[in-house]
């Protein structure tokens, strides 16, 4: 398939290497050049204005606004599909606005799929991530060669876009949550005077364990704070958790505290970090030095 490709994080680059790696003939597009050139030596191209048109579109930009611009404003990518394309989106964004963008798809004679992603950037690279996709029969068929390069597990959560958007919150409510108690944790264990690289693997093998747990926690305990994921994503996508849940008229206090965590890390300056030094900001608030701090 020819492949438009929006969106090289740390997400999107390993998936559009697996495109390139699946046979597919990737077009690129990133507000960072170097990234481009990257992928450029794998194997795919740069996304010019003499490109052919597309099959499909993947995107996998940061939020709600970007797609938008993306896809049907700045960009306008979808007016270079072929009739009948599809459009993948992986962005995490509420199930109003990728109702939205679906609305939009449809009366430009396209298809689309709301697909958030989950899994990280590892298996992002290895074409091993966890879909939740939601649209018509047509657009999931359409699409279907692009998850198998992508994705490991796919889950099929319904026929309209939407649905894959409102999985994606309650996994994101989750992960929020996991990521503000393992900073917790690891302050409270700190201040109890325990060994934290013992900690983890205590923890690990116990009750209290959790993925997003284990995948953060080493990096507090090496105090390498790299945004593989930057901590400011939460106010997005923890904010999107909450205004849902107001929408339906649902407290969710425990994923309402998790938010008021992020956004008071973020005020203390710590918002471009890795979304550990959550940990960092619980530490500080009690005078607690975790490894690597003074």
């Amino acid at each position: 398939m020819i492949v438009y490709f929006a969106g090289l994080g740390s997400m999107g680059s390993g998936m559009a290497r697996c495109l390139i790696h699946a046979g597919h003939e990737v077009h690129l597009l990133d507000h960072n050049p170097e990234r481009v050139a990257s992928l450029h030596e794998a194997g795919g191209h740069p996304l010019q204005g003499n490109a052919p048109p597309a099959d499909a579109i993947v995107s996998v930009v940061m939020n709600a606004e970007q797609t938008r611009s993306v896809l049907f404003a700045d960009e306008a990518l979808a007016l270079r599909l072929k009739p009948g394309g599809v459009i993948v989106s992986c962005a995490t964004v509420s199930p109003a606005f990728a109702s939205e963008m679906e609305a939009e798809a449809n009366n430009l004679g396209q298809l689309y799929v709301d697909a958030p992603i989950s899994g990280g950037a590892v298996k992002a690279a290895e074409g091993t991530l966890s879909m939740m996709v939601s649209g018509k029969a047509e657009a999931l068929k359409a699409a279907t060669p692009l998850f198998d390069a992508m994705a490991e597990t796919v889950h099929r959560m319904g026929d309209t876009a939407g649905a894959g958007s409102a999985m994606k919150a309650v996994n994101q409510l989750l992960a929020g949550i996991h990521v503000a108690a393992m900073g917790e944790a690891l302050a409270f264990a700190a201040s109890q005077k325990l060994d934290l690289e013992q900690v983890v693997k205590v923890v690990s093998a116990s009750a209290g364990t959790s993925w997003m747990f284990e995948n953060r926690a080493p990096h507090v305990v090496q105090s390498d704070y790299t945004p593989l994921s930057k901590l400011d994503i939460w106010l997005k996508d923890l904010g999107i958790v909450t205004d849902i849940a107001r929408a339906a008229d649902l407290p969710v206090p425990v994923a309402a505290s998790a938010l008021s965590q992020f956004r008071d890390a973020s005020d203390a300056g710590f918002g471009q970090q890795d979304d550990a030094a959550v940990a960092k900001y619980a530490a500080s608030r009690g005078g607690i030095t975790l490894p690597g701090e003074r």
